[in-house]
């Protein structure tokens, strides 16, 4: 029997990706994986509305904009760690996720957040770079493709292991929305293929009773960048 994978989604926008990962899972291609939420970081979105009508728990938590932004952070990444306690969560998947995750569970959760990007790290990404912005940079810096990013992530913006990357060339006559289009169509399936990768993996060290740790190396994903090192952390 598989070992069922707990998997929540933070969201910000339409939620888009959240569908295409909905539909996904209902058609068994998460493997053990099973969407048991979907967190928001602001209200009124659409991407509630596609949890609600799948039937997955939908609810929100905003950041306190009373406090400095380091404390704002800090506070909001709290406030997810304990609903993921709550909730038995084994895998974090941030799509369109807008806010900066710090503190205690980037390094419980390490080698358990996933975050889709849209551009091709390293390039155009960081604190700021996001949506309309990053496909406008990809234009004015004339690169030649882009695409989307799934990968790890760590302390910093935009900086874990590199899981999976999908490309799309940039056209002569691309505006920013007609490349942000044309990469959302990759994108829908890239978070697909890096959620169902960190699943698989994920469920097999549950299933394995002498396995005590998740190892975030070349061992674990695949397309890891050469060089990057292994580091072995608590499950939780």
């Amino acid at each position: 029997m598989q070992n069922t994978v707990n998997i929540l989604v933070l969201v910000s926008g339409n939620g888009s990706n959240l569908q295409a990962l909905i539909n996904a899972g209902q058609h068994g291609e998460l493997g053990a994986g099973r969407i048991v939420a979907t967190m928001a970081d602001r209200t009124g979105i659409y991407a509630l509305e596609r949890a609600w009508l799948a039937n997955v728990q939908a609810l929100a938590e905003t950041p306190n904009m009373t406090l400095p932004i380091a404390q704002r952070r800090q506070d909001l990444s709290d406030r997810i760690l304990q609903f993921c306690h709550e909730r038995d969560i084994g895998l974090i998947v941030l799509a369109g996720f807008l806010s900066i995750l710090a503190g205690d569970i980037i390094r419980e959760y390490a080698g358990r957040i996933i975050n889709l990007h849209p551009s091709l790290l390293p390039k155009f990404g960081g604190v700021g770079m996001y949506g309309t912005r990053v496909h406008q940079a990809v234009l004015d810096a004339g690169e030649p493709e882009s695409g989307c990013t799934v990968h790890l992530v760590d302390a910093d913006a935009d900086t874990g292991p590199i899981l999976l990357q999908r490309r799309v060339p940039v056209l002569v006559s691309d505006t920013a929305a007609a490349l942000a289009e044309r990469i959302h169509h990759e994108e829908h399936i890239a978070i697909v293929e890096g959620t169902a990768l960190m699943v698989a993996r994920i469920a097999a060290r549950y299933a394995s009773p002498q396995t005590k740790h998740v190892s975030v190396c070349s061992g674990l994903v695949t397309s890891l960048e050469a060089g990057s090192r292994c580091v072995k952390r608590p499950l939780g």
